[in-house]
């Protein structure tokens, strides 16, 4: 690859990383709103089907990058950008933590009980979705990079949807279990928020794949990149 070529793959990779990071991140800090994504009055064991948090949806996002960066960067770099992640939520975490903590002057718009109301529980569903999203992201790689390997680089679509099915349900009922564990949400909705979280992710992810074909198309062209190849970072043709 020219140095040029590198130049412009760098960069890429740091806006994708960029979108990765701020989607993890906001998912965690806006996951206390719940809302209705569609208008049907359907319920799955007490819980409504259709009731998911807001956090959910900046999520699959991440999803989406991951295995963009999977077909295009390699493993390693995928592997990268979701360690990035998981230290930039922790630092957020931590940042909204220390603002609990300080106390709020007189004529502050934002007092220390609204503060608390809004961003309190922000930490602790930080690291209920980042231990799910741990196991979560590198079980979407592995098995992405599994079929990628047997399809020998054919069909996208696969590899695409069989890695997001598969890390979302563990993702889903991960996250929900803990945050069950931590008394944030109630046993009661354990199995119908799981589902209803899963449910919606495997619809976007399903909406995703045409995206990711156009990315990979787009990407393979202004590198010449044949099916199943990777930028190869160890190559400088001047």
């Amino acid at each position: 690859m020219r140095a040029s070529d590198k130049i412009v793959a760098e960069k890429i990779y740091l806006f994708l990383s960029a979108l990765f990071i701020t989607s993890l991140v906001v998912s965690n800090i806006i996951f206390q709103k719940f809302f209705y994504w569609y208008p049907i009055d359907f319920s799955l064991f007490g819980q409504p089907l259709f009731e998911i948090s807001v956090g959910l949806l900046p999520y699959p996002i991440t999803f989406l990058i991951t295995d963009l960066i999977s077909e295009i960067y390699g493993k390693r770099r995928a592997n990268l950008v979701v360690v990035t992640g998981i230290f930039a939520s922790f630092f957020s975490a931590g940042i909204l933590l220390l603002g609990n903590i300080l106390p709020a002057v007189d004529y502050s718009p934002i007092n220390d009980t609204l503060y608390e109301k809004v961003f309190a529980l922000s930490p602790i569903a930080a690291l209920a979705s980042m231990i799910a999203y741990l196991i979560a992201q590198f079980v979407d790689i592995k098995i992405y990079h599994f079929w990628k390997k047997l399809t020998k680089g054919k069909k996208l679509w696969l590899r695409n949807n069989f890695s997001t099915f598969a890390s979302q349900f563990l993702d889903s009922i991960t996250v929900v279990g803990l945050l069950c564990v931590f008394n944030i949400l109630s046993w009661e909705n354990f199995i119908g928020l799981s589902m209803a979280s899963f449910i919606f992710k495997i619809i976007i992810a399903l909406i995703d794949t045409p995206f990711l074909y156009i990315f990979v198309y787009l990407f393979r062209r202004r590198f010449s990149l044949k099916i199943g190849e990777e930028i190869d970072w160890n190559t400088d043709d001047k």
